[in-house]
């Protein structure tokens, strides 16, 4: 799989570089954005966090709005950020905002006419992080974070593969999309009427049935406008509780769903994700 090099910046003695390559998952023409630390140039490998962005972003809203760099550079961590969906002029997509290209969800659709394109969550657990561990100095020692439908898409697919992550965060995850509009809207279109099929991309009905205990902190402001109606922290937080699931869910008073919230309190989530990418048994 031959990667083309958009653009390299150089940031906090280390490059941010974008690039793209054409996925046979996704059948159509991706992009990614990378932080390699300057640490990266040596003969070592280093662990990942990939990021998951939220509803219309692509890879570029984190790289640019987050403020990341400086701490992983100074933890010796490799950034990886996909696109949230396929893109492409043969691509199917929506006039809504909530679905379609922007909206992928992280999910294997199955219906007509998303499925030829919307396999996202293939496209992240395996084909992106096989091209990416092939190409660059990193290990295989993963952690898993992101925002909104990019947190719901960082849950689930941690929780759906045990040992495959060391940690996993979120800011604002959509928590329960069985029950909530973005989430019952999305789920039908990709895999249709039947919710048995859903709730294996439900982060609280997946906690629920974990066998495994995996790291995980989870950051919501508590005048996020979403909160009530689209995210559910609370449902996974008892979904926790009834299941003794050690999940770290904090609130944060006067914050709301952007990006400002995420650059005030990203660095306490990379430092909780370098406790465990960087602690070697």
């Amino acid at each position: 799989m031959t990667l083309e090099l958009v653009s390299k910046t150089q940031c906090f003695d280390g490059s941010q570089c974008q690039y793209t390559h054409r996925s046979e998952v996704l059948d159509c023409e991706m992009r990614f954005s990378i932080f390699l630390p300057s640490q990266a140039e040596k003969e070592q490998r280093f662990p990942v966090l990939y990021w998951l962005s939220g509803l219309t972003c692509t890879d570029e809203n984190f790289s640019q709005k987050a403020g990341a760099q400086r701490m992983a550079a100074e933890l010796g961590i490799v950034l990886v950020i996909p696109d949230t969906s396929p893109r492409g002029d043969s691509v199917p997509d929506n006039e809504s905002y909530d679905l379609g290209k922007g909206a992928g969800y992280y999910v294997n659709a199955t219906q007509t006419p998303w499925k030829s394109h919307y396999q996202m969550y293939d496209y992240l657990v395996k084909e992106l992080p096989e091209l990416v561990e092939d190409t660059f100095p990193v290990s295989d020692r993963r952690a898993i974070s992101g925002h909104s439908m990019g947190g719901h898409g960082a849950l689930t697919i941690a929780l759906k593969n045990p040992g495959r992550y060391i940690s996993v965060s979120a800011f604002s995850p959509i928590c329960n999309p069985m029950a909530c509009p973005w989430g019952e809207k999305a789920l039908a279109a990709y895999l249709g009427p039947d919710k048995t099929l859903w709730e294996e991309y439900d982060a609280t009905v997946l906690l629920s049935r974990s066998t495994e205990r995996l790291p995980i902190l989870i950051s919501q402001g508590e005048a996020d406008q979403f909160l009530e109606e689209q995210l559910k922290p609370n449902a996974l937080k008892a979904a926790a509780e009834a299941a003794g699931y050690p999940l770290k869910l904090e609130f944060h008073a006067g914050y709301d769903h952007s990006y400002y919230f995420i650059a005030t309190f990203i660095e306490q989530h990379l430092r909780f994700h370098a406790d465990y990418l960087l602690h070697i048994d």
